[in-house]
């Protein structure tokens, strides 16, 4: 055996080893050990990406600015930046950053590159002293007539849909399951999400299912939508909101048969999809937010004039942690049956207006048919949310 093949996600790794390339993006590396006559300990570089975030973008001009930070316990030898047609292609262009002294172990490179219209590959790769190289890219796709369709992206919509109606201890409602199925419908039909309904499910089987939701693999442009309708209660003591499950006893004075709105938030927050966007129709859903926060706009106009594809991968950048609540610290209507709970009308509203002209339904779009409720809705951030971040739903 002269070489051993790695697969994974590389963060940081130590090793015995001579020569060997590595991959942060594909998280293939090899080494080899057959010379082990020139073995030396040494350390991997770390390359992080500053600008682009996203691994695939799309831009208009050929001025192209990219930023990335570069560390190594032991001393670099040098930065080399290839801008390529492909990744499996020679370079057509290379810069060969030499680093100062100060730089040797640690330095931020910001450069401005001018790229060809089409597809181009920034690659980036830093090397040691040892002759260890870190390999890393971002895929550019320059000019308008080279844009994908934004629906052709790779990328995937996914919704977890939790209602109940159907309750062991506490009082039965009308219209959770029917909401959730209508919601779901709406976001198959038009937005060609991947929904999946859990209904009457108890405290065990929501955290399983989120659970499984967060053991998943997503890609950088896929979203995950998360809703929950039914009963939800507040607890004055502990100063914590609970979405109330099927089990759940109605006098419970320690709260364990309730999921606590400070669980979700964590369980949801670490779900490895970087943009989720999580909608309540329950009472006192509003203090899944510590502050109960009120609603923050923000302007999305400034992007109208892109196409789908570059507004949708621009949002997507920022990593997303957006929700939305039917109500605040306050008990909300769960409707007339067969005709939907306030919110969830509105909800549906939202959906089949399909965002307009544009095709793009934002959290903020939506926010405007729901905010005029009886019970006024909250709409905030939570967990690692980024400045700039949204959820889009786009019309396929």
């Amino acid at each position: 055996m002269k070489s051993i093949k790695f697969t994974g996600l590389l963060l940081l790794f130590a090793a015995t080893a001579w020569a060997q390339n590595v991959s942060t993006r594909s998280s293939d590396f090899e080494v080899d050990f057959s010379d082990k006559s020139k073995l030396v300990t040494a350390t991997v570089p770390v390359v992080n990406w500053l600008a682009p975030i996203a691994e695939t973008s799309y831009v208009q001009e050929p001025k192209f600015k990219i930023k990335v930070d570069v560390a190594s316990t032991s001393e670099l030898k040098g930065v080399t930046i290839n801008i390529k047609e492909a990744l499996e292609t020679p370079s057509r262009g290379t810069q060969n950053v030499q680093l100062k002294e100060g730089e040797l172990q640690h330095t931020v490179l910001e450069k401005n590159i001018t790229l060809l219209d089409g597809e181009n590959y920034i690659e980036v790769i830093a090397e040691n002293k040892e002759g260890i190289k870190t390999t890393t890219w971002r895929k550019v796709v320059v000019g308008a007539s080279a844009l994908a369709d934004a629906s052709k992206l790779d990328r995937t919509d996914y919704a977890l849909i939790f209602a109940t109606d159907q309750y062991d201890n506490w009082s039965d409602l009308v219209n959770p399951v029917f909401d959730s199925r209508s919601i779901a419908e709406e976001l198959k039909r038009t937005y060609k999400f991947k929904v999946e309904i859990v209904e009457n499910p108890t405290q065990a089987e929501v955290l399983k299912k989120l659970r499984e939701y967060g053991e998943r693999q997503y890609k950088p442009l896929d979203q995950l939508f998360v809703f929950f309708a039914g009963h939800g209660t507040y607890d004055q003591t502990f100063g914590e909101g609970f979405v109330v499950t099927k089990e759940s006893m109605l006098n419970d004075e320690g709260k364990t048969t309730y999921l606590s709105h400070n669980r979700l938030r964590s369980i949801i927050n670490n779900v490895p999809c970087d943009h989720i966007f999580l909608a309540m129709d329950v009472c006192f859903g509003g203090t899944f937010d510590q502050a109960v926060a009120s609603a923050r706009g923000q302007d999305d106009e400034v992007y109208r004039e892109q196409t789908q594809a570059e507004f949708l991968t621009r949002k997507l950048t920022y990593k997303t942690r957006r929700y939305l609540t039917s109500g605040g610290k306050t008990y909300v209507s769960d409707g007339i049956p067969g005709k939907h709970s306030p919110f969830a009308k509105s909800f549906i509203d939202a959906l089949q207006s399909q965002g307009g002209k544009d095709g793009i339904l934002t959290v903020q779009e939506i926010f405007s048919f729901v905010e005029k409720l009886k019970n006024p809705p909250q709409i905030g951030e939570f967990g690692d949310n980024a400045p700039g971040s949204d959820f889009l739903f786009l019309v396929k």
